[in-house]
C-alpha cells in the first residue's frame, strides 16, 4: 500500500460507465420498495396523512432536482479536470478563477462548507441503505414465519456494508459492470411490477368499491391536495432521486469528463427520475385499496402500508395471486430479489462517490492524510471505504434500533445534507460564470437562481413542517437535525484546529498584485 501520489487513478469510463454508476444510486427499484412506507406513514400537524401527495411531492422533488442538475452539469463542462472532488473542487475554482482578489480569498472557507455538505450526504445515506437491506431481510424472513432478533438484524447490517465495502475496494471498472446489470434488472423488474398494478385497477379483479380505492381516480394521484403535504413528501421523495450528481466524481476516472459527465448527470435523471419514478409510484398508488390489509386485520388500505415492514411487497402478493395463477408469493419474492441487489448497486454507487470525494478533501489536507491513500493494485481509496463501512455499520445500527422513527430521521439527515450542497452548488454556478465570457443569463442566473431558492425552501420544510407535524415525524426531525449538528461540530473543530496548527488562514487578507515596474 502507498500513498495518493503513486498509483493514479485509471480512465476506464465513457458515457455508459458514468451514467450507470449514476444510475445505480439513484436505483427506482429499489427506493419503491424502501420508502413507501416512510411515505405513507408520514403525517402533518393536524394528525392526517400527506400519502395523498405522494406523487406530487416527487414531483416537486424532481422539479429540485433538475435544477440542480442543470448547475452540476454546468460545472462540470467548465471544469473537466476536477478529478475526483465534484462539489469540492467546484467551490474552490469558483472563487480562484475571480478576478478580484477579494473573492478568490473565500475559495478555501467555500470548500470546506461544500465539502462538510457532501460528507454528511454521502456518508449518511450509504448507513440509510444499509439499513434498509436489514429490513428486507426481515420481511422476507417474517414471511417465512421466521421473526429476526435485534441482533441479528444489525449483523446482517454490518456484513452486507463490509460486503459492498470489498466491491468498493476492487475499484470503478468492476463496480461498473455491476452497476450494468443491477439497472437492467431493477428496471425490468419495475416495469413488470407497473404494468401489472395499473391492469389490477383497471380489471378489479377482487371487486373493490368506488369507496375503498386510495386515489378514486387518476387525476388524485397528480393533482396537489396540500402545499405543505407535498412540500414534506418532497424532502423525502429527494432521497430516491439523489445520485445523478455522483457522475461528477469519477472526472479523474472518465475518458472524456468535459461531454461525458455533464451528459451523464442530465441523462441518469431522465431514465431513473422522469421516466421510471413516475410510472412505478404512479401505479402502486393507482393499486391501493382497502383490500390491503395488515397482518393483523386491523388496519387497510394506507394505514396498513404505513404499518409494514414493505407494503409493496403486500401489494405484490396480493397483485400476483390475481394475474400469476395465485403466486403471489413468488412474484414478491422475485421483486424483493431485485430490491436487494438494487440496494446493493445503491450502496455501492454512495460509497464511490463519496471516499472519491474525501480523497480529494485529504489531497488537500483537509481531511486526515489516510483518506488520500490508494491502493497499489486497485488504485481506489481503500481506507476511505473502511471507514465508511464502519460509519455505515453506525448509522444502520441507529435505523434498525429506532424503528420507522429513525429510518426517517437518518433519511432526513442524509436529505438536509444534500438540499444543504444542491443549495451551494447553484450558487457556485453564478459565481463561477457571472462575468466570464461564456456566462448565459439562462443557463447560468435564472435556472441556478430557482435552484437554490427550491433547495431553501426543502431545508426550510425540514425543519418547520417537520417540527410543527409533531409526533414521530418531529422525532425524526429532531435526530435529523442532531446528526447534523454532530457532524458540523466534529467538521468545524478539525477544520479550526487543523488550520491553526498549520499556521493556515480560513480566510486570507487579500493579496493585491503590485504593477510592474
Amino acid at each position: 500500500m502507498s500513498t495518493s501520489t503513486a498509483p493514479i487513478m485509471k480512465k476506464t469510463l465513457g458515457l455508459t460507465g458514468v451514467t450507470v454508476n449514476a444510475m445505480a444510486l439513484i436505483a427506482p427499484g429499489a427506493f419503491l420498495w424502501m420508502t413507501y412506507q416512510l411515505q405513507a406513514a408520514n403525517m402533518d400537524a393536524g394528525g392526517n396523512s400527506t400519502a395523498l401527495d405522494m406523487w406530487t411531492g416527487i414531483i416537486a422533488a424532481l422539479i429540485v432536482a433538475f435544477l440542480t442538475a442543470f448547475s452540476f452539469a454546468e460545472l462540470a463542462r467548465r471544469y473537466p479536470d476536477a478529478g475526483s472532488g465534484s462539489a469540492y473542487y467546484f467551490a474552490e475554482k469558483a472563487f480562484l478563477d475571480r478576478e478580484e482578489p477579494h473573492h478568490r480569498r473565500w475559495a478555501r472557507l467555500a470548500k470546506f462548507i461544500t465539502g462538510w455538505a457532501a460528507h454528511l450526504f454521502y456518508w449518511v445515506y450509504p448507513g440509510v441503505m444499509v439499513a434498509f437491506f436489514a429490513v428486507l431481510i426481515t420481511y422476507l424472513a417474517s414471511q417465512f414465519g421466521v421473526t429476526l432478533p435485534v441482533w441479528l438484524q444489525i449483523a446482517i447490517g454490518w456484513g452486507f456494508a463490509i460486503f459492498v465495502g470489498m466491491i468498493a475496494v476492487r475499484g470503478i471498472s468492476g463496480s461498473t459492470t455491476v452497476s450494468i446489470i443491477i439497472n437492467v434488472i431493477q428496471l425490468v423488474a419495475l416495469v413488470v411490477f407497473s404494468a401489472l398494478a395499473i391492469l389490477f385497477r383497471v380489471q378489479n379483479p377482487l371487486g373493490v368499491a368506488a369507496s375503498e380505492w386510495y386515489h378514486p381516480n387518476p387525476a388524485s394521484i397528480v393533482i396537489p391536495h396540500n402545499l405543505a403535504g407535498m412540500l414534506f413528501q418532497s424532502t423525502i421523495a429527494i432521497l430516491i432521486l439523489v445520485g445523478f450528481e455522483s457522475s461528477t466524481a469519477f472526472a479523474a476516472e472518465a475518458k472524456n469528463p468535459k461531454r461525458d459527465i455533464p451528459r451523464g448527470v442530465i441523462l441518469s435523471l431522465i431514465i431513473q427520475g422522469l421516466f421510471a419514478y413516475l410510472l412505478e409510484y404512479f401505479a402502486a398508488n393507482y393499486a391501493l385499496s382497502d383490500k390491503l390489509v395488515s397482518a393483523d386485520g386491523a388496519l387497510k388500505g394506507i394505514a396498513a402500508a404505513a404499518s409494514s415492514g414493505a407494503p409493496i411487497g403486500d401489494l405484490a402478493i396480493q397483485i400476483g395471486n390475481v394475474f400469476l395463477g395465485g403466486n403471489g408469493f413468488a412474484f414478491m419474492l422475485v421483486i424483493a430479489a431485485s430490491v436487494a441487489i438494487a440496494i446493493l448497486g445503491t450502496t455501492l454507487a454512495a460509497m464511490n462517490t463519496g471516499v472519491r470525494i474525501s480523497f480529494a478533501m485529504a489531497q488537500d489536507s483537509e481531511m486526515p492524510d489516510i483518506m488520500g491513500f490508494l491502493h497499489d493494485k486497485y488504485a481506489t481509496p481503500y481506507y476511505g471505504v473502511v471507514v465508511m463501512v464502519v460509519v455505515s455499520g453506525i448509522i444502520a445500527t441507529i435505523g434498525i434500533l429506532g424503528g420507522v422513527m429513525a429510518l426517517t430521521g437518518i433519511t432526513l439527515a442524509s436529505n438536509l445534507g444534500t438540499f444543504v450542497l444542491y443549495a451551494l452548488i447553484c450558487g457556485l454556478t453564478m459565481v463561477a460564470f457571472i462575468g466570464n465570457h461564456t456566462f448565459n443569463f439562462f443557463k447560468h442566473a435564472i435556472i441556478p437562481t430557482l435552484g437554490l431558492i427550491v433547495n431553501v425552501l426543502m431545508v426550510l420544510a425540514i425543519f418547520f413542517i417537520g417540527i410543527i407535524s409533531g409526533g414521530t415525524t418531529a422525532q425524526s426531525t429532531y435526530l435529523a437535525l442532531a446528526i447534523t449538528a454532530g457532524w458540523l461540530v466534529l467538521s468545524l473543530i478539525y477544520f479550526v484546529v487543523t488550520s491553526a496548527r498549520k499556521g493556515t488562514a480560513i480566510v486570507p487578507a487579500v493579496v493585491r498584485e503590485t504593477a510592474k515596474e
